[in-house]
C-alpha cells in the first residue's frame, strides 16, 4: 500500500509519517508540507491512501481531498486533526476515516484495517492460476484483444503486486527480437490490458508507479494468492500451465506443498 501524509507543520508531519510507517500494510510513505506538492506528485503516481491534516495554510485538507478523489477515485482519505468540529464536513466528502491528534500507530492501523475490509468487498476480478491462467469478471471470462495482453496480466499476478519495469517484462516474455520493437509492443499490450480492465470496471487493478507496473492484489480473488496466505485451495501440481516462464513459480509451489 502506497501512502501519502500531508501536514504543513513539520513536527506533526513527522509524527504522522512515523505512525503510518509502522503498519505492515504500508510499503512506502511520501511526506508533503503543502497541498500543491502533494497534488503534483499524485498526478503522476499511484496512491492507495492519503492521511491529510484538515487545517492547513492555502488550499486546506478538505479542498485537497476533493481534488485527490477526482484524480484517484479509489484513493482512501483519512483526515487528521485536533478539532472535532470538522467531523461532519469530513464525512460529507465520504472519506474513509477520521483521526484525532495526537496520532498513534494503533489508531492508524485501525483505519487501515477498516480500509482493507472495505476493499475486500470491492474485489472486481476472479483469477485462476492453478491449471491454466483464466480471468473472470462478474462470472464471465474477461475478453482480451490480444492473448499476449492476458499473458502480461498473468506475469503481473505472478509478481504478487511487486512492480516491474517494461524492460523486465520484455526480458521474461520475449527471449528474442529487437529491443525497440519489443518495448513498443509492450506498451501496446499495456494499452490493450487497460481497455479490457476498463470494460470490466476494474481499470484500477493495473497500477503504474513511476516506471514500474503492478497489479493491486487487494482487488483480486485469486487462488494462487489465497494459497500463499492460507494453504487453500489445494495445489495439484499445475500453475499457469500455458506459460513456460511460470515453471519457476510452479517449482516453488511444489516445495511449499511438500513441507
Amino acid at each position: 500500500m502506497i501512502a501519502i501524509a500531508v501536514d504543513d507543520e513539520r513536527p506533526m508531519l513527522e509524527q504522522l509519517s512515523q505512525a503510518v510507517k509502522v503498519s505492515p500494510d504500508v510499503s512506502s510513505v511520501l511526506e508533503f508540507t503543502t497541498c500543491t506538492e502533494a497534488l503534483e506528485w499524485v498526478e503522476k503516481n499511484h496512491v492507495d491512501i492519503a492521511f491529510l491534516d484538515i487545517s492547513m495554510r492555502g488550499m486546506g485538507g478538505m479542498a485537497l481531498a476533493e481534488k485527490l478523489l477526482k484524480l484517484r477515485p479509489r484513493c482512501k482519505i483519512i483526515f487528521c486533526t485536533g478539532y472535532s468540529e470538522y467531523a461532519v464536513d469530513a464525512f460529507q466528502l465520504h472519506v474513509s476515516g477520521y483521526l484525532m491528534k495526537p496520532i498513534t500507530a494503533e489508531a492508524v492501523q485501525r483505519e487501515i484495517d477498516h480500509v482493507n475490509g472495505e476493499r475486500n468487498k470491492e474485489k472486481k476480478l476472479v483469477i485462476q492460476c492453478f491449471g491454466n491462467f483464466e480471468v473472470f469478471a462478474d462470472g464471465e471470462p474477461l475478453v482480451f484483444r490480444r492473448s499476449k495482453a492476458r499473458e502480461l496480466l498473468a506475469f503481473l499476478v505472478d509478481r504478487r503486486g511487486s512492480g516491474v519495469t517494461a524492460r523486465q517484462v520484455c526480458t521474461r516474455l520475449w527471449e528474442e527480437g529487437d529491443d525497440a520493437r519489443k518495448m513498443n509492443y509492450f506498451y501496446q499490450l499495456v494499452d490493450d490490458l487497460r481497455h479490457s480492465l476498463k470494460d470490466a470496471g476494474a481499470e484500477d487493478v493495473l497500477v503504474k508507479n513511476g516506471n514500474t507496473y503492478a497489479v493491486d492484489v487487494r482487488q483480486l480473488d485469486c487462488d494462487y494468492l489465497q494459497y500463499l496466505r492460507t494453504g487453500r485451495p489445494e495445489f495439484r501440481g499445475e500453475y499457469m500451465s500455458q506459460y513456460s516462464w511460470a515453471e519457476e513459480t510452479c517449482a516453488l509451489l511444489f516445495r511449499k506443498g511438500s513441507k
